[in-house]
């Protein structure tokens, strides 16, 4: 039976591609597929059936032969006639006459009543499910063995356009009904990423960016002097913003309002708007044009971090407006509000901070991680959850986010409220919690413990001196790197050490080099594309490959602490010959400031074990390093091949798993045997549940973010030494997870 030429069909669905530039839209696209299929395969009916998971249905999207009313009306549940049966069994059905299978569905007033044969084949991209594609034609017994294996073939090799297609629609569908979405939004549920619980009006960032044109149209005629003045006092105001953070956040500052002041100065800018304005223009409407002109060329460049400069041009053109014409946008104000964004660079959760946000939700969750971070030390309540519907939510909507739970609640009732802040928050349980901070921590018979605390920010030293941290177990020095717009220099860099070290004086203070990479992206800098950037030119790598950047920091960090306990660490040390490069480095560097006549120190220099080739090699390591530090989040996610991330595995990701809790003891047991300092810092050294066992195993110092402190000193207090080395014991010889998981009590 001639169906036309399979091989030229093949032909052109491989340059199906070139038809997206004649489709005006996404459906239209999957029309002309279908009017393709038709034609090759010589049959009268071709329809292309959506799968949508959140529905649970198929949905007819497209057909070339069916009454073109049928296309978004033609609903099927999985299993549901014979193209539902041949999604749920992901195998081809041919029919020569359908009608006589009684599982087929007829839909009356479609068109489908001529039609004798059928062939369904379920569309798939490996094990995606994505529809289904149908054929129809009024000859019985048409479609041959042949034709099936062909259009299977066909099927196959569109899938991935068709996913595509697919994704673009929803996303059309979704702009569509966001207003339904919002409405229907009463209960979000999200992870944690600064813990806290605030109750405030809702303010979307991505509405906000559409402000500038509609001001415009609300102003009034105004002068040129007017778009002078509101210059001026734009700037003063940016200024102003400036020094606040400035003193806040002295290590981080770095000119976050650099780009919209130095706008504001740039002569190019203001003579466009000028000319406009000469030109008999409204300034407001003057305004308008020359940021959309900026806004175009913006987004037209491939860096991104100069194509994120579209928020400063427009923030900018935001301001000029609202001091030229004395207008304002409830949008622009971000004092107790609860901002809603895809997602946030670390230099914007600083700028919230400035204008006194009250909590943030944030979209986005694979690149947010530094963010939350940020956001514990500013005091923010943070929740990522995602769910689009929240960026449509109307002005004045009232938001409790329970950064606790990690639950965001839409126009909450007054019951609702009042469970949320009767239950006992982080902040009064801290005060409470205060009493069991002892000058020397131990257990409860008397074994000395090491308690210190991990530093995001300068502004974290204040809660680690009121806990009474044994010191600084470990500080991210990346987060000055994060917010810049460039590398800070060595001096920039040793004032912030300097005043770190002086925060806790007396006290060891340790040093985590540049730990970028993965999740914390440098803006300024091109990394090119990488697959997978966890596994990728991050940390010591980073800093290894760019020792100009390493040498810069390492210098700085040498003299910051030429009188104190210094130590320096080195971040995801995989071997030894790494850690002897680094170590190589530092020594190069000691003899070059000695021969400047700099006062410098001469630290011991750890390796932080958070691969598995580290806990292979770790007899090694720990007889080159003077200390070591085990940091547990990556541990567990590499061993794993976990990304804690991504929701489709986060259940996977076991820090009980006995795979790490045997990785754990013999880093300690290393340590031990070479005579060298062991402390644990990430997630698990903070929890309760974990603490006999790392002190079971051997661990006497923890290293966690000061607010934990009160917390693991009340939990010592409880703890017996010889029951927890049994526990451990017992621990160690479990082989699954479920086992282990009764053991610590974490079900």
């Amino acid at each position: 039976m001639f169906r036309g030429d399979h091989a030229k069909l093949i032909c052109d669905v491989s340059e199906l591609s070139g038809l997206f530039h004649d489709a005006p839209s996404m459906e239209s696209f999957l029309q002309k597929i279908t009017a393709m299929v038709t034609h090759h395969m010589a049959c009268e009916v071709c329809s292309i059936y959506l799968y949508y998971e959140d529905q649970n249905e198929l949905v007819l999207k497209a057909t070339k032969g069916l009454h073109p009313s049928s296309i978004g009306n033609v609903k099927l549940k999985i299993g549901e006639g014979l193209t539902g049966l041949a999604f749920k069994e992901k195998r081809p059905i041919c029919e020569g006459q359908v009608r006589d299978n009684p599982n087929f569905r007829l839909f009356p007033g479609i068109g489908e009543e001529p039609f004798e044969s059928f062939l369904a084949v379920p569309i798939l991209r490996g094990a995606v499910e994505i529809g289904v594609m149908v054929i129809q034609s009024e000859k019985k017994n048409y479609f041959s063995p042949e034709d099936i294996q062909i259009f299977r073939a066909i099927t196959s090799q569109l899938a991935t356009t068709i996913e595509t297609a697919k994704l673009l629609i929803t996303l059309n569908d979704q702009r569509q009904v966001k207003p339904v979405l919002a409405a229907d939004l009463k209960l979000v549920k999200g992870r944690c990423g600064s813990q806290g619980a605030v109750l405030a009006e809702a303010i979307v960032v991505d509405a906000l960016l559409t402000d500038v044109e509609h001001l415009a149209k609300l102003a009034r005629p105004v002068s040129e002097e007017d778009f002078y003045r509101a210059v001026e006092e734009t700037e003063n105001q940016l200024q102003q913003l400036q020094k606040q953070i400035e003193t806040n956040l002295f290590d981080v500052s770095a000119l976050i309002f650099t780009a919209q002041i130095l706008m504001l100065k740039d002569k190019g800018f203001l003579d466009a708007i000028v000319k406009f304005i000469q030109n008999g223009v409204n300034p407001p409407q003057a305004v308008v044009h020359v940021v959309g002109e900026y806004v175009r060329k913006f987004g037209a460049i491939t860096d991104s971090y100069l194509r994120d400069k579209i928020y400063d041009v427009k923030d900018v053109g935001r301001r000029l407006l609202e001091n030229m014409t004395g207008l304002s946008h409830h949008h622009n104000d971000f004092e107790n509000r609860v901002v809603i964004a895809r997602e946030l660079l670390p230099s914007d959760a600083l700028k919230l901070f400035s204008q006194k946000v009250k909590g943030i939700i944030l979209l986005s969750g694979g690149a947010t991680s530094h963010v939350s971070i940020l956001a514990r030390s500013l005091n923010i309540p943070l929740v990522v959850a995602d769910e689009p519907g929240l960026l449509s939510l109307a002005e004045g909507t009232r938001v409790l986010l329970d950064a606790v739970m990690g639950c965001i609640h839409i126009n909450p009732s007054e019951d609702t409220i009042k469970k949320v802040f009767d239950r006992e928050d982080l902040r009064k349980d801290l005060d409470h919690l205060k009493k069991f901070i002892r000058l020397r921590p131990h257990t409860k018979d008397g074994t000395p413990v090491q308690l210190m605390a991990n530093i995001n920010l300068l502004g974290d030293l204040k809660a680690a001196c009121e806990f009474k941290a044994d010191g600084i177990g470990l500080y991210r020095s990346e987060f000055p790197f994060l917010i810049r717009s460039s590398f800070p220099s060595e001096e920039e860099q040793c004032v912030i050490y300097r005043r770190l070290i002086e925060g806790m004086p007396g006290k060891e203070t340790t040093l985590r080099t540049l730990d970028v990479g993965g999740d914390k992206i440098l803006s300024y800098y091109d990394y090119g594309h990488e697959e997978n950037p966890f596994l990728g030119l991050r940390s010591i790598r980073f800093s290894l490959k760019h020792q100009d950047v390493f040498i810069t920091q390492i210098r700085a960090m040498l003299r910051a602490g030429h009188d104190a306990r210094l130590r320096i660490l080195f971040p995801m040390i995989s071997s030894v010959d790494e850690f002897q490069r680094a170590k190589g480095i530092v020594q190069e560097c000691i003899y070059g400031l000695e021969q400047e006549k700099q006062k410098v120190c001469h630290p011991p220099l750890g390796a932080m074990v958070e691969l598995p080739s580290a806990v292979e090699l770790i007899d090694e390591i720990a007889d080159e390093a003077d200390f070591l530090s085990i940091g547990t989040n990556d541990l567990v996610q590499y061993l794993l091949a976990v990304d804690r991330t991504n929701e489709r595995v986060a259940d996977l990701y076991l820090p009980h798993h006995p795979s790490v809790l045997r990785a754990l003891k013999k880093v300690v047991d290393a340590a031990i045997k070479y005579g060298k300092d062991v402390s644990i810092c990430g997630d698990i050294a903070a929890d309760s549940k974990f603490l006999p066992f790392l002190l079971g195993i051997g661990i006497r110092s923890f290293s966690v973010d000061a607010r934990y402190l009160p917390k693991l000193h009340q939990h010592l207090a409880d703890i017996d030494l010889h029951q927890a080395e049994q526990s451990a014991a017992q621990l160690l010889k479990q082989s699954k997870v479920e086992r282990t998981s009764q053991l610590m009590g974490l079900e």
